[in-house]
């Protein structure tokens, strides 16, 4: 019986959380190596041998997430949501599907970098970055996404069933109503979508207080990146 999958990151959301979205959703139990210092991510970048430290550990572009799973040891966020929602039928029923998929997904990353950015932004310009979101967010994004709905009348973005784009887009929403929580105020498909999918037993377990979902960082989830990566 194959074991749980492990996340290796640091304690925050960054990149790793919609892997932890995903994984709750389909209802995956799984375990999570903390990265706390700069000497814990060496660890996972270089191996010993024979003395000497070579870059051969376990990040193949020296970068996290990364997440053991079946016998692998995957890095890159999309290339380990895609196997995710590949394993646990997630992924449409065709290569159709996938590639509408794959199109809403990107959209929801492209608002959701910039929302993860926010944060390191510095705070001259952290007013005006704002701004930009909600606008991208109220005139692009949030309007494309419940046309889809309105356009077909469905529970779900694609097909008619929950897929990997609908429990990205749901996250995204979660990010969007802590930013404002008036942004989602005339969109009441995506609101529903946000309700159906956060009902769902597996999710709705993810977002009681004590899972292994990330609330937001702050200042001191900033300042620990920072010592762990050296940026």
């Amino acid at each position: 019986m194959a074991g749980k999958p492990k996340l290796h990151y640091f304690d925050a959301r960054g990149r790793m959380e919609a892997i932890r979205w995903l994984l709750a959703a389909a209802g995956v139990e799984f375990e999570e190596k903390l990265i706390e210092s700069s000497e814990d991510l060496d660890k996972l970048r270089y191996v010993l041998s024979s003395f000497l430290l070579s870059k051969d550990g376990s990040l193949v572009f020296q970068q996290v997430p990364m997440v053991e799973i079946d016998g692998m040891k995957l890095v890159q966020t999309r290339a380990i949501l895609n196997y995710i929602a590949t394993k646990y039928d997630l992924y449409g029923k065709d290569m159709k599907e996938r590639a509408l998929i794959d199109m809403y997904t990107e959209g929801v990353a492209d608002l959701g970098e910039m929302i993860m950015l926010l944060p390191l932004c510095p705070p001259d310009q952290k007013n005006t970055k704002l701004t930009l979101i909600q606008e991208r967010a109220t005139n692009r994004y949030l309007p494309a996404f419940e046309n889809v709905l309105k356009s077909h009348r469905q529970d779900y973005l694609v097909g008619n069933k929950l897929s990997k784009a609908d429990i990205h887009l749901v996250e995204l929403l979660y990010y969007v109503e802590e930013l404002d929580p008036s942004l989602l105020a005339n969109f009441p498909l995506l609101k529903g979508l946000k309700t159906r999918v956060s009902n769902l037993p597996a999710v709705k377990k993810f977002l009681q207080p004590g899972s292994q979902r990330k609330l937001p960082g702050g200042e001191k989830s900033l300042e620990r990146a920072r010592k762990i990566f050296k940026f």
